[in-house]
């Protein structure tokens, strides 16, 4: 089968169209036929060598596909699912491949009537907005929350969520297009931070009261001007790191500040068991069949396109989730 492998660590050059063995399962693993791969920033961290992992490797995170085969012994009715059913899964390597092994686990059904670029949206994206908003900083009715990088792929879908429970959202972006995107979404407010300080626009629209949460997926560029968005008391949360890390913060700048509080959440610690996963991930893909929750690719890419996707990726050319298909 084609995959794409990581030999060494790298810039997106080190992404690898090359033919490698198609998967055996073994007890409690499933074969899937992947009908399409999400592209994810934590993708780019592990091929960068930012996060450990050895190598070779095939590269991706997150999938969807069709039940093809089962290993020795393995239950799927179990789980009420056989083969020929469609799923999608994350946390599981290898997914920039035609066919993948995924343990049963893994597994979550999609609803008929959700495409495969669908639920990989609802999957890394989907459910870190609706961790982000329902748990991390539970948003309240009347809240004003500041969201950066708005039109992208987390962005979109925490603007909506965040208007679904009733907030006003406050949005960054990059360009006048991306502004028109998050104002489609939702976002009361959308601040060009190319050609805006967004600190002192954030005071402005809020009377110098600032916001109670700032969701930052930026990272190194946004993260000291976020912490002065935030009213007493607030909650500064750092999701991502797609412009780098954050360099080294001495915590007692909290207290003049406000007493603020920093999380870094992962939604690894968001789905720590079966039960929590199924739950988040049904409420995602129940929001999209309903049509609750609008959908925006970003682009989809053959599979052996992978090292474009990474480049327009990080350059922040796109907007939306990016999908690669076989």
């Amino acid at each position: 089968m084609n995959a794409i492998v990581i030999e060494k660590v790298g810039g997106p050059e080190v992404l690898t169209f090359k033919e490698i063995p198609k998967p055996t399962p073994r007890t409690g693993e499933v074969l899937i036929k992947i009908g399409a791969a999400g592209i994810n920033y934590i993708d780019t961290y592990f091929r960068s060598g930012m996060y450990k992992k050895d190598t070779p490797f095939t590269a991706g995170q997150e999938g969807a596909g069709t039940i093809e085969a089962v290993g020795d012994g393995t239950d799927l009715a179990k789980e009420n699912m056989k083969i020929g059913d469609r799923v999608v899964f994350i946390f599981f390597a290898g997914t920039y491949a035609e066919y993948a092994v995924v343990p049963v686990e893994k597994l979550i059904p999609i609803p008929d009537g959700v495409s495969f670029a669908d639920a990989c949206v609802a999957m890394v994206q989907g459910m870190t907005a609706h961790y982000l908003s329902v748990d991390t900083y539970p948003i309240k009715q009347g809240d004003t929350v500041l969201i950066h990088a708005a039109a992208g792929g987390v962005g979109q879908l925490l603007v909506q969520m965040a208007k679904m429970r009733g907030a006003r959202v406050i949005g960054t972006v990059g360009s006048e297009a991306k502004a028109k995107l998050a104002r489609g979404d939702g976002a009361d407010e959308t601040i060009d931070y190319a050609k805006q300080d967004f600190e002192a626009e954030v005071k402005r629209l809020t009377n110098n009261a600032g916001v109670p949460v700032v969701y930052d997926g930026v990272g190194k560029t946004t993260f000291e001007k976020s912490l002065n968005c935030l009213s007493p008391r607030g909650y500064m949360v750092l999701y991502g790191a797609s412009s780098g890390a954050v360099p080294p913060f001495n915590l007692a700048e909290l207290a003049p500040k406000g007493s603020l509080y920093i999380t870094r959440p992962t939604i690894v610690n968001y789905t720590r068991t079966r039960k929590e996963l199924l739950w988040r991930a049904g409420e995602v893909l129940d929001m999209i069949k309903s049509g609750k929750l609008k959908i925006r690719h970003g682009g989809e890419y053959k599979l052996a396109e992978a090292e474009r996707a990474h480049r327009d990726l990080e350059a922040r050319k796109t907007t939306g989730k990016l999908i690669l298909t076989p």
